[in-house]
């Protein structure tokens, strides 16, 4: 029987086929390496559906995730990435998932922490587990590194945002599909199906059970856009619970329509590269009523 290839020589071999395809330009190297991964894509889509109360309507929606803080992605990016956020003056920040990429071995942690306390968000901010939030013991760092930041961490949980007039919203946030136990229907079923709902999940392709109960919007991480694409190839490598939906856009289930969203990040993991997969900040506004 034929030893299984190492996690070594496996990324060995991912990064001298990408060296291979990228033509071995020192140009290439130098812009995936070193330009691509510290660029960043604001982008802005507007979320209309009638189930949106007109209170919120114009409410702006921030997202970004999978930092991977410790793996080529420094506290002093995450200072500028935190300071254009804030620029936006968004009403609610979610955060996806996957803050540090070893959090039982990243040394800086109450200064992260400071760091994240300056995002600002009326009407809060938010968070979910992805898989290296538990990944080597490092479900209580990540829980009280986003609770001290003022995040409320959604882990199999649907919370209503209400407005002082009485309208509101569902924000419900999953447990990670590789290293959690996400309760899809136990978390949905808490939100009452006239009123429009979110769901954070880490994992995109948890989007075809989320759709079957009837959420309107999920918003996801996990896959880095596929962080190194290869033109008229697609992704080289892409994660379990991300290779159906791997970045932008989605309109899952004709019957139930889900729409999904699948943001690329703004760090990279095990490669330190990113190519044709640029870092993203998504803002969403939503307007109510129908397109």
């Amino acid at each position: 029987m034929n030893n299984p290839i190492s996690r070594r020589s496996f990324l060995k071999r991912v990064i001298s086929y990408f060296l291979a395809l990228i033509g071995l330009s020192s140009g290439g190297y130098i812009y995936s390496r070193y330009i691509e991964p510290h660029r960043l894509d604001m982008n802005y889509i507007p979320i209309y559906h009638e189930k949106i109360p007109k209170s919120f309507h114009g409410c702006k929606i921030v997202q970004f995730s999978d930092t991977h803080i410790g793996f080529q992605y420094s506290l002093e990016q995450l200072k500028k990435h935190i300071i254009a956020i804030n620029k936006i003056k968004p009403d609610i920040i979610f955060f996806t998932g996957d803050l540090m990429d070893k959090p039982n071995q990243y040394p800086f942690k109450e200064a992260l922490c400071n760091i994240l306390k300056e995002l600002n968000a009326p009407y809060g901010k938010y968070a979910i587990f992805g898989n290296h939030d538990h990944g080597g013991y490092g479900t209580d760092i990540y829980m009280q590194i986003m609770e001290k930041a003022n995040f409320y961490v959604l882990r199999n949980e649907a919370i209503s945002l209400e407005l002082n007039n009485g309208e509101k919203i569902f924000v419900a946030g999953i447990d990670d599909a590789m290293l959690g136990k996400p309760d899809i229907p136990g978390t949905l079923k808490r939100i009452p199906v006239h009123y429009f709902s979110i769901l954070l999940s880490h994992a995109p392709d948890l989007a075809d059970a989320a759709s079957a109960i009837g959420i309107d919007i999920q918003l996801s991480g996990h896959s880095h856009g596929g962080q190194v694409k290869i033109p008229f190839y697609g992704p080289l490598v892409t994660p379990p619970y991300g290779r159906k939906y791997i970045e932008g856009e989605y309109h899952v289930n004709i019957r139930n329509p889900l729409y999904l969203y699948v943001n690329r990040g703004l760090g990279t993991t095990r490669l330190p590269f990113r190519f044709l997969s640029v870092p993203e900040i998504t803002i969403f506004q939503l307007q109510s009523g129908k397109t």
